[in-house]
């Protein structure tokens, strides 16, 4: 019983290996079936998740990135802007609007948390499905080759070397023109010029402190100000985030249809009838510390940690007649969501490097298998697109990348609210007291959102690439197994039979 207890509670934050297999696909001379049945399988299916729970969390998060909410925010901010200008000189109004502030935070954060670990679940199964038929293809690739003569390799390859295929061919869907506008604010949004002008302005606004002695309304007013910038990026982070996964499903889609062509092409070439191998993506080894960090997001990324904030709200609310509502009382609960949201926000980063990198490595496992392929065929290799030379804004945001993507970093940052904690209750928790647990975090927060949507981009960027590669790539293996046919290594069906169609084997694993 102990031991169960044990396995139960050790199983958050654990990686496990990730199973797949690619569903085989092969012509058949059926011509009754309907034309949706005939390319069944080809596109690119996401498994359903079991638990009702997961289904309806997953729903919330994509919510969370529609037009609806990012647009609602946006206008949420221009009413508390314009309202500002009437009561932005009280403090009770600034503490209000900082505790709001904070708790939607708050809530982002546990969002963006599963909204992460949601695409990785899906890269990873992507890998492990192409993974899985591309050996089929090498090993009918190397079948269909030792059945050609000399003479017809050099023909074969002549031939497709002095073909010039249609760009358009090799093109992948691309976005709607508001997806590229939007794409082109995120480049914006997430650029390190911007980053370095908002740790100007932080130091302008430290260098004026003087003129209003470091007062309450002048830390209020970063607070506010930060809060709000915070907001922003968390409502922009979700939206683009949606955008781009919902781009990036029709990119693999087309993906996956040309894969499974290619692959109904070799089978019919080879009469190859076995299935495709089940790949296993083993489980990517972490240190204690990683592990830590992959447990915690785990319990925020079930919004553990919302029902946890509400729960504190309900107490707060209940203390508020013994604090006589005072702005003290109004900026505790915003004092524990900020802290919170800070931490959060360093979980959030290292999550985004930490788990991207797993995903690069089994696509670079994919990319040598291909490799191979190209090598046996003759053909000329695509060299991935992603591994173009990085712009020095590029180099500077990869660097800032890792040092706040690292695990000791997140350490770091909860040490220092360990610290905070430790100064304001040495002050009592007075106004002051409180602003120091708000201001701080406020400020590194936003700068932490900054960069999730700097390497937002840096990481979109690059899966666009290598996708557009993949997708060349197999177009280019197509177009040579088309050839195979022509010159009829092995006829693809009898003289006398139907023209066949594309369909799924239905005992295929």
């Amino acid at each position: 019983m102990l031991e169960q207890l044990w396995k139960a509670a050790r199983k958050p934050g654990a990686k496990g290996a990730v199973q797949g297999v690619a569903p085989v696909q092969r012509f058949t001379d059926k011509t009754d079936r309907r034309d949706e049945e005939a390319t069944l399988g080809t596109q690119f299916v996401e498994g359903e998740k079991t638990r009702l729970l997961d289904r309806w969390l997953d729903k919330i998060v994509r919510a969370s990135g529609s037009e609806i909410v990012f647009f609602g925010i946006l206008a949420a901010l221009l009413v508390w802007a314009l309202l500002g200008i009437r009561f932005g000189d009280t403090e009770n109004w600034q503490v209000i609007i900082s505790d709001v502030q904070a708790i939607l935070s708050y809530a982002f954060d546990s969002l963006l948390v599963r909204q992460q670990m949601n695409m990785y679940d899906r890269e990873m199964v992507v890998a492990a499905q192409m993974q899985s038929r591309v050996h089929s293809h090498l090993r009918m690739f190397s079948q269909a080759q030792n059945e050609l003569t000399q003479e017809q390799k050099t023909v074969l390859l002549t031939y497709c070397s002095r073909e010039e295929t249609d760009e358009n061919k090799l093109a992948l869907p691309s976005e709607s023109k508001f997806g590229l506008f939007i794409t082109a604010v995120s480049h914006i949004l997430g650029h390190i010029a911007l980053v370095a002008l908002f740790w100007v302005a932080v130091f302008v606004w430290i260098g004026i402190g003087p003129m209003f002695q470091f007062s309450d309304s002048w830390q209020l007013y970063m607070n506010s100000a930060s809060s709000a910038w915070m907001v922003l990026y968390f409502a922009f982070l979700a939206n683009i985030r949606e955008r781009h996964s919902f781009h990036g499903k029709i990119c693999l889609d087309a993906l996956f249809e040309v894969d499974g062509s290619l692959e109904a092409h070799l089978r019919a070439l080879t009469n190859d009838k076995e299935s495709n191998s089940e790949v296993v993506l083993s489980a990517p080894k972490v240190n204690k510390l990683q592990r830590a960090i992959f447990y915690y997001a785990d319990f925020v990324g079930t919004l553990v940690g919302i029902a946890i904030l509400l729960t504190v709200m309900i107490a707060w609310l209940a203390t508020g007649p013994v604090f006589h509502f005072s702005a003290n009382w109004w900026l505790f609960i915003g004092t524990y969501a900020g802290l919170v949201g800070m931490h959060d926000g360093f979980v959030l980063r290292n999550m985004q490097t930490r788990l991207t990198s797993y995903v690069e490595k089994e696509m670079e496992v994919l990319q040598q298998a291909d490799r191979i392929i190209f090598e046996r065929t003759g053909l000329k290799f695509p060299e991935s697109r992603a591994d173009r030379r990085l712009t020095l804004s590029e180099r500077v945001s990869v660097v800032v990348d890792k040092v706040s993507a690292h695990e000791l970093t997140v350490l770091l940052g909860l040490l220092t609210i360990i610290g905070l904690l430790v100064g304001a209750s040495a002050m009592k928790w007075t106004l002051t007291g409180q602003l120091l647990c708000n201001v701080p975090p406020s400020i590194i927060e936003s700068f932490l959102m900054m960069i999730l949507v700097t390497g937002h981009n840096l990481v979109d960027d690059r899966k666009r690439l290598e996708l557009q590669t993949l997708y060349e790539r197999r177009v280019k293996l197509l177009g040579y197994a088309q050839k195979l046919k022509e010159i009829q290594i092995q006829p693809m069906s009898a003289p006398d039979s139907k023209e066949p169609s594309l369909s799924v084997d239905a005992t295929a694993p």
